[in-house]
């Protein structure tokens, strides 16, 4: 073979080797970037929010679903083993049991963020608010949330009860039952009957909260802890914040 073809392939081979290096560098190192910037998106939310914060991030979660943007969820391996041994849910959502109406979801949350309290109607009885109670004051919790929404089952049984005298011979009835002042007071106001009621019903809950005295009392009255009424209206996918 000719000495000088031999030395060009053999510098052809070199500079495509290198340029090979150079590509499997460069693809490694994308890789690396896109990895960290994967790590990054699934960092989990910081402790210590301020209510304004973590109202902060509702909104704009609920802003993305109602956007169809697809959110970068907390729900890997690293998260539960972040979150197994202690948590830090910055919000309560108080919300009700409608199928329709996952907190997690209409907020882009994921695993650890939202400490859930949901009954049909968004009510909250005793049991309930132990559970809140609970999450402000043994996980430090800084924002309430009652979450209401669009023909909503529940506050519908009440307005037939009050309306119609319909008798519920289940336990439906004592469900519903906490859910009539709201009715009462909405038939004295013009507009839609049911979705006023919803709209006083969250009201109802979100004053009672706030009165409830207590360590929820303290928080507020240190201003380490907000509560806000909503509603979410099922055809649009919006949150839309009312109290």
């Amino acid at each position: 073979m000719d000495m000088k073809l031999s030395k060009r392939l053999l510098l052809k081979g070199a500079c495509c080797g290198a340029l090979t290096g150079l590509a499997a560098t460069a693809a490694s190192t994308a890789f690396v970037s896109a990895a960290a910037a994967a790590e990054t998106a699934h960092t989990a939310v910081p402790t210590g929010l301020s209510p304004d914060e973590a109202l902060a991030l509702l909104k704009k979660g609920n802003e993305d679903f109602v956007a169809d943007k697809a959110p970068v969820l907390h729900i890997d391996r690293k998260r539960r083993l972040e979150i197994a041994e202690k948590q830090h849910p910055f919000a309560v959502l108080v919300g009700c049991s409608d199928s329709r109406v996952p907190p997690e979801l209409l907020f882009g949350r994921g695993l650890g963020d939202l400490f859930i309290v949901r009954v049909a109607g968004n009510t909250v009885g005793l049991t309930g608010l132990g559970s809140i109670e609970y999450a402000v004051d043994h996980l430090g919790t800084p924002l309430i949330v009652v979450l209401g929404h669009e023909r909503c089952g529940a506050v519908g049984a009440a307005i037939s009860l009050v309306k119609e005298h319909v008798s519920f011979d289940t336990a439906i009835e004592a469900m519903v039952a906490p859910i009539l002042p709201a009715v009462l007071k909405a038939q004295t106001m013009d507009g839609d009957l049911l979705d006023n009621s919803v709209r006083e019903n969250v009201a109802n809950v979100v004053a009672r909260l706030k009165t409830t005295g207590g360590v929820i009392g303290e928080k507020l009255e240190a201003g380490t802890l907000k509560i806000v009424g909503a509603r979410y209206d099922l055809d649009e996918g919006k949150v839309e914040f009312i109290a």
